[in-house]
């Protein structure tokens, strides 16, 4: 089993359980659009939680921090939902997949930004640094995927996909408050947000770069 599969695999039960909660949806009149406008919103609303924890909480407490991840997490399932909504519901357009798209990567500039002013209110040069290059490597990972979308050739190879980000930003951030307290004692909690995003900029770039290889084999080979 590769792991797109695996991915896959988990994406298709994650559906079977929404699935119900979709259809209601649908029937009290919810579009797709609203739901990733929604999904936009509560990440938002995450970035902001950092901001406020940067700006307003004691250094040691990572309390606000651990809020705004389960914000994320929650928030994102609004990400799948509308797609899923938009296939089963048969209200798939154009307008639509574009504004998913677009919305996608404002949800991740805003709380990866959030998560790098945390880093650079608090002190943590190195971090926020790191979390600037996740930043890019999310970015430019959809951008490549996009770019050889339009010359219609498909794009979906590497390993830090959306999903992968989200998982790893929202549980790093929901298991530094958590853990805070019970490892402070041993090594600085901030560790804890850090790794994710140390491994989102070694893979997301890494994978940017395998998209890029990619299309040059597609195109070398089409030639």
């Amino acid at each position: 089993m590769t792991f797109n599969d695996f991915r896959n695999g988990i994406q298709h039960a994650v559906y079977v359980i929404i699935d119900p909660a979709v259809k209601f949806m649908v029937k009290l009149g919810v579009t797709p659009n609203m739901m990733t406008t929604m999904g936009l919103s509560g990440n938002i609303f995450a970035a902001a939680l950092f901001v406020y924890s940067a700006l307003y909480i004691p250094k040691e407490d990572y309390s606000v921090v651990g809020y705004a991840g389960l914000v994320i997490l929650l928030f994102s399932i609004f990400d799948m939902v509308d797609g899923y909504m938009a296939r089963t519901a048969n209200m798939c357009s154009t307008f639509g997949a574009f504004y998913d798209s677009v919305l996608d990567r404002y949800c991740e500039l805003f709380t990866l930004s959030g998560i790098a002013f945390y880093f650079v209110q608090h002190g943590y040069a190195t971090g926020a640094v790191i979390t600037f290059l996740s930043l890019i490597g999310s970015i430019m990972v959809s951008y490549v995927r996009a770019r050889a979308e339009g010359l219609g050739l498909e794009c979906k190879v590497g390993l830090m996909q959306r999903p992968e980000r989200v998982v790893l930003t929202s549980f790093g951030a929901m298991l530094c408050g958590l853990m805070a307290p019970v490892v402070k004692d041993s090594f600085s909690p901030v560790w804890i947000l850090l790794v994710p995003q140390i491994l989102i900029a070694v893979l997301a770039n890494y994978t940017a770069f395998i998209r890029i290889h990619h299309v040059y084999k597609k195109l070398k080979n089409n030639a």
